[in-house]
């Protein structure tokens, strides 16, 4: 009787730590956060920084030594709208190491001939990371190597605002706006678009004209006016 609870008890040890085991490596999976190089384009440009600050980006952010030495060969070079632009961008290095949302790291890699762009691909490779860039022709690279990349002017295309300045659609004014004389509707997706002359036709459907959009940490809100529809009744012949 003791051999059988001996047994039992063993067997049931046995299957709690293998329960532990698979619960540790799960939860070590989910906590890896993925590798992101940084390139000398992406930094230069500036977007990466606002991104970052929103909160946006929880990978482990890396930045190549080589990427800093670039850089600095430009900020140091003849050209003044690339040595403006490499001075915002060692600027922008600075101040993502300061964002309290992503952990930001400068690798120590070697400085020697091997392009940066290769440089990249070949450390992203290594170690099963992504490319941050806006650099189309590094991008597609990275593409065909299987690297994920984190193309900023995507992200600002998936963000652009549906509607521009000039383009008209129809909406139904819900309500009376806050000002004399306008109208409140909403788009498809829910933007609140306030129109000039338009507290008169709450309830209808119209076709308005975008005139400017305001992008608030609240959200989107468009600006817009009416277009009058003349309707021409057809003649008889």
């Amino acid at each position: 009787m003791e051999i059988i609870i001996l047994i039992i008890t063993l067997l049931i040890l046995t299957e709690t730590t293998l329960i532990f085991f698979v619960l540790k490596d799960k939860l070590n999976k989910k906590s890896t956060r993925r590798k992101v190089y940084i390139d000398t384009s992406a930094l230069m440009d500036g977007r990466i920084l606002a991104i970052a600050q929103s909160g946006f980006l929880a990978d482990e952010l890396i930045i190549p030594r080589s990427v800093i030495r670039e850089m600095q060969l430009l900020a140091d070079g003849s050209n003044t709208e690339k040595r403006n632009r490499a001075r915002r961008g060692m600027d922008n290095v600075n101040e993502l190491e300061r964002v309290e949302y992503c952990d930001v790291k400068i690798f120590p890699d070697e400085l020697n001939r091997t392009p940066v762009d290769e440089r990249l691909i070949s450390l992203a490779h290594e170690n099963h990371g992504a490319i941050c860039t806006v650099d189309y022709n590094l991008a597609k690279v990275a593409l065909t190597e299987n690297i994920d990349v984190l193309n900023v002017n995507e992200l600002a295309m998936v963000l652009r605002s549906e509607y521009l300045p000039g383009d008209k659609v129809k909406i139904k004014i819900n309500t009376a706006g806050t000002n004399p004389g306008q109208g409140v509707g909403h788009l498809e997706d829910g933007t609140m678009v306030v129109v000039d002359n338009a507290a008169r036709r709450v309830g209808q459907e119209v076709t308005i004209e975008i005139i400017r959009f305001l992008q608030t940490s609240a959200g989107r809100m468009m600006f817009a006016r009416l277009v009058r529809e003349n309707n021409h009744r057809k003649k008889k012949s």
